[in-house]
């Protein structure tokens, strides 16, 4: 598909990296709010409240490393996704409950009592929400805007893991019972093998 140069040499007020994507049928706006909602999702409602989270799993320490591993993996999310946002022409609202008010996902606080039953639930079902949020970003922009796929197929692969994760955890405390995850050990805390900055083979 032939694409129109519309953007005039050395104009810097528009972009052709939204002018291609736009034109094969992304509604770049949407996309905006869509990836805006995810960052708050992932730094707001998530990096902050597991934080919270796993302080309060004392007691358990396998749980407290398998949740900081989902913890720091959700900050390299939010720092993967931001950069996306300003390149497409968005950017991120100048106050912190603004933004925080804008997360596709519920804030996960510390529930009441703060049981590992119930902090596992609750780990569990943010990463449910993360799921379906970057899996409707997949589906946006496949075979439309291969940058945010990327971007976002990273993310998901690591959420998918995280749900596998506390699947297993939550079934051994509350129910007795044994499904494992696959889970193997990160190289160290936090490492996200997707979503960090580096090379990445997408063949």
């Amino acid at each position: 598909m032939a694409i129109s140069e519309t953007v005039q040499p050395g104009d810097v007020t528009q972009r052709v990296g939204v002018e291609v994507i736009r034109a094969r049928g992304v509604d770049v706006d949407k996309l905006i709010k869509m990836l805006v909602a995810n960052a708050a999702a992932e730094f707001a409602s998530t990096y902050y409240y597991y934080t919270i989270l796993r302080m309060n799993l004392a007691g358990h320490e396998d749980y407290k490393e398998i949740c900081e591993d989902a913890r720091l993996e959700d900050r390299a999310h939010w720092e993967l996704i931001v950069p996306r946002i300003y390149e497409l022409g968005g950017n991120l609202p100048n106050d912190l409950k603004e933004f925080h008010d804008q997360a596709g996902c519920r804030a996960a606080k510390l529930p009441d009592p703060p049981t590992a039953v119930n902090i596992l639930t609750l780990l569990l079902e943010s990463e449910r929400c993360a799921i379906r949020s970057w899996s409707a970003v997949c589906d946006m922009t496949f075979g439309k805007d291969p940058r945010t796929y990327d971007l976002a197929a990273r993310i998901l692969n690591e959420e998918i893991e995280h749900e596998a994760w506390f699947i297993e955890l939550l079934a051994h405390e509350r129910d007795g019972k044994s499904i494992p995850s696959g889970h193997f050990r990160r190289g160290e805390p936090g490492e996200a093998p997707y979503s960090k900055n580096r090379r990445f083979y997408n063949p």
